[in-house]
């Protein structure tokens, strides 16, 4: 990175204007023009792909990225994107991490920022109880990509033996709001059913899916290439 400048306790903060000056170097039209493509209606995509961001992000986390996040902009895409990044890279405790996390989950306004920002909240794996306790506000908001927040972090990290009772409840009870929530939903609905198909399949019966989820998460299941055939037919006959 350019030049670095260091804050009164002397430590290296990063230079704002340099890192937007950074990505504007890194910036390429034709992916902004596919990127803007992919996420119709979000303003200010620079176009600097995702591992460029990734390579930025582990060299934000090794100076003051406490500095960096506190005067972080919000003026494009990928700034906004790369402080995801860096509360997922950070070193630091559940307890900084997730008030990090709280502060930065308004920002979400697009299922990409939403996605790779629960992708990056690996600690989640380590500490399912603490994370799950921290996704209850979102699981009963009603706005859209706070849904989708919680949909995708249970998706990431809950559909396993323990838990993924409870993500179906949660499916069940939530209020989904807007095609992104909906969406997520449908497809954990759908990884869930791969991993376990009985029990999802009982769940699919009775819980309370709109029949925009319902048809979409079906549609998932046929389409996954790990459903066996007798199990499409069944599956084939819940759309009808």
């Amino acid at each position: 990175m350019a030049r670095e400048i260091v804050d009164s306790t002397g430590k290296k903060a990063p230079d704002q204007g340099e890192i937007r000056a950074l990505l504007e170097a890194q910036a390429e039209e034709k992916y902004r023009i596919f990127a803007s493509r992919l996420l119709p209606g979000t303003s200010g995509i620079l176009g600097v792909r995702l591992p460029l961001l990734r390579k930025m992000a582990r060299s934000l986390v090794r100076q003051d990225w406490r500095a960096y996040l506190a005067g972080a902009r919000d003026a494009s895409f990928e700034e906004i994107m790369l402080q995801g990044m860096v509360i997922g890279y950070a070193r630091c405790d559940l307890s900084e991490r997730l008030s990090h996390a709280a502060r930065f989950i308004p920002k979400i306004r697009n299922w990409s920022i939403c996605d790779s920002f629960c992708a990056g909240l690996k600690a989640a794996s380590d500490a399912k109880a603490e994370v799950w306790a921290f996704l209850q506000p979102y699981m009963v908001s009603r706005e859209e990509f706070e849904q989708r927040f919680a949909l995708v972090m249970m998706l990431d990290y809950y559909l396993v033996e323990d838990w993924y009772p409870r993500v179906l409840a949660c499916i069940d009870a939530m209020p989904l709001n807007g095609c992104y929530a909906m969406m997520a939903a449908a497809w954990a609905v759908s990884a869930c059913f791969v991993r376990h198909p009985r029990e999802t399949l009982a769940a699919i019966r009775r819980i309370h899916l709109d029949d925009r989820t319902r048809r979409m998460a079906l549609q998932k299941i046929l389409a996954s290439t790990q459903v066996d055939a007798k199990t499409k037919a069944v599956v084939r006959a819940l759309k009808a």
